[in-house]
């Protein structure tokens, strides 16, 4: 029998080992490295090789940084690895070399960097979200994002992008997933999905696909609670779970799990799916035969943090079957949490042990034997390179004309003999890109409207609309998050809508197209999906009739844009 069990072990490892490398071959020296390294490693080592540090956090007083203890915990446990947030590229390539030269073993650098490494280090500029990307017809566009974002994180030193987000989202009101999924489209979700992770993985960076078994149906933020699915297996099984096949199938080399409760899968009370057995290895392993890396979502989520306090959460991620857990509070806690869980046969050494190679391995493939040094010189021009121009193919393909019910504004440079054309700035209070550009080249006159004005909406629409023969409304500043109206005042709406009867009249959405829901019934419309120059720039050269708009919805919007 024992013969039989370790026969099973070694079996389940090395098929484990295939399915991670998917079509890769596991050569003679990555085993040599990995055992050589294994064999070295304590087993309370092997068992902090699973885990991953925060480096720095962002505060109301600014960003605090933990490097410090992050030596501390390189010195006395040997971490698996750290996730880097808010900080400048420098600063951060500091830290990160500090790191490595004093880690025993190689550490695995992550990121949350969905829309490229903007999202979290200052002086770069952050790329689209995902949800523009999903208005998009053209894949490799895609492709060349992530590959273009695969490079500022081999610049940075960067092994592992937990992008790209594959969640549906199908509920108009997530708090959390939003703008950040490719849209409610399950064939383009997965589509886009698989491009963004072959221009990461082609180029040399782990991809990593999110949320499992999907978050884009929750109306809670995990990070504040524990969100509630009401579905049934069948219904994840047709939706949610389709794009994160089609990434296994094409080899997505790792996996986030989130923390949702969904009874479905696992009824136990205050049980999340991260730290499920039924979800992590029943589900996606047993039945969805995914044998990648496995990270957890963040452990201190107030989704799982609130009911499984200190190091137990640690404990029942393991048992429920992943890889690595990330930024778990208390290390020392954790080890004694795991090492009982061994005790009490919850978890085995084999299990440790597997794991432990797995995530070696894993390290093999993106690192190396050793990291590579980060060079400082030109760090943040380098990171910044061929950003503006992807920004620009972006809203090119992006853009997207809702309606058009007679022909676009006549913009043309005659206009400068006479005032003909009015932007009307609802959400700013100040020139921006389109209204500068407008009022230089075309001698508009430009209005402004934040959210905290109180003008009679008709008086001013009515005014306006008597005096100009183009009038072009375009919705600025509001947020990207749809709870109080996205932050747009109710007499912001009126004004937007108070035009839809002068057929002049054309408005811009700039920002998260669900807001279009307000302007639904305007009589020329584009959603532009994001409000930054580049955006700007690109809708104004389709009112100038410069170039078409091949942009699709990429969610529905009102029953009148799905």
């Amino acid at each position: 029998m024992k013969f039989e069990r370790t026969g099973k072990v070694l079996m389940i490892f090395f098929s484990i080992l295939i399915g991670f490398f998917s079509n890769a071959q596991v050569d003679s020296s990555a085993t040599h490295w990995v055992d050589s390294v294994f064999n070295s490693l304590t087993p309370q080592e092997r068992v902090t090789q699973l885990m991953l540090l925060r480096v720095s956090e962002k505060t109301a007083t600014g960003v605090n940084f933990y490097d410090d203890k992050i030596i501390d915990a390189i010195n006395t446990y040997n971490i698996g690895g750290v996730v880097l947030f808010q900080g400048g590229p420098v600063k951060q390539a500091n830290m990160v070399n500090r790191f490595q030269a004093a880690a025993k073993t190689p550490l695995m650098v992550c990121i949350d960097a969905e829309w490229g490494l903007g999202m979290r280090y200052d002086s770069v500029l952050p790329l689209n979200h995902q949800l523009m990307l999903g208005a998009v017809q053209d894949a490799s566009l895609v492709y060349d994002y992530g590959k273009l974002v695969a490079n500022q994180c081999r610049r940075a030193g960067i092994h592992v992008n937990y992008a790209p987000v594959v969640d549906i989202n199908n509920n108009p009101l997530n708090p959390v997933i939003n703008d950040r999924s490719f849209g409610e489209d399950k064939y383009k979700v997965a589509l886009l999905g698989k491009a963004y992770m072959n221009g990461l993985q082609d180029n040399g960076v782990m991809a990593c696909a999110k949320h499992f078994p999907g978050h884009g149906d929750v109306s809670v933020d995990s990070h504040k609670d524990l969100p509630v699915i009401n579905k049934s297996t069948g219904a994840l099984d047709s939706l949610e779970l389709y794009p994160f096949k089609e990434l296994f199938k094409a080899g997505v080399a790792s996996v986030m799990v989130a923390h949702l409760y969904i009874p479905a899968i696992d009824s136990s009370a205050n049980r999340a799916t991260s730290i499920s057995k039924k979800n992590v290895t029943g589900l996606l392993r047993d039945d969805l035969h995914y044998q990648g890396l496995t990270f957890t979502d963040a452990l201190n989520m107030q989704g799982v943090a609130k009911f499984f306090p200190g190091g137990e959460i640690s404990a029942e991620a393991l048992i429920a079957g992943n890889d690595m857990l990330c930024l778990p509070a208390d290390i020392p806690g954790s080890i004694k949490k795991i090492n009982k869980a061994i005790t009490d046969c919850l978890l085995t050494e084999e299990d440790i042990n597997s794991r432990c190679k797995k995530v070696l391995y894993a390290k093999y493939k993106y690192i190396g034997t050793q990291a590579v040094v980060i060079d400082t010189s030109h760090l943040a021009a380098d990171l910044n390179d061929s950003l503006k121009e992807m920004k620009l193919r972006v809203a090119k393909q992006a853009i997207t004309l809702l309606s058009l019910s007679g022909k676009l504004p006549q913009l043309s440079l005659d206009h400068k003999k006479q005032k003909t054309t009015a932007y009307v700035g609802i959400g700013i209070s100040a020139d921006n890109t389109i209204a500068k550009n407008l009022k230089s080249n075309y001698n508009a006159d430009v209005f402004y409207y934040d959210y905290n004005d109180s003008a009679n909406a008709d008086s001013l629409a009515n005014a306006i609309s008597q005096r100009y023969k183009n009038i072009i409304v375009g919705i600025h500043g509001y947020a990207r998050y749809p709870s109080n109206n996205f932050g747009i005042s109710q007499k912001a709406i009126a004004l937007a809508n108070a035009f839809k009867k002068y057929p002049q009249t054309f408005t811009l959405v700039f920002g998260n197209p669900y807001a279009i829901k307000y302007f639904c019934d305007a009589p020329n419309l584009m959603a532009c999906y994001e409000d930054d120059s580049f955006t700007q720039k690109i809708a104004l050269e389709f009112l100038k009739g410069n170039i078409s708009a091949t942009g699709t919805l990429p969610v529905t919007v009102c029953n009148k844009y799905k």
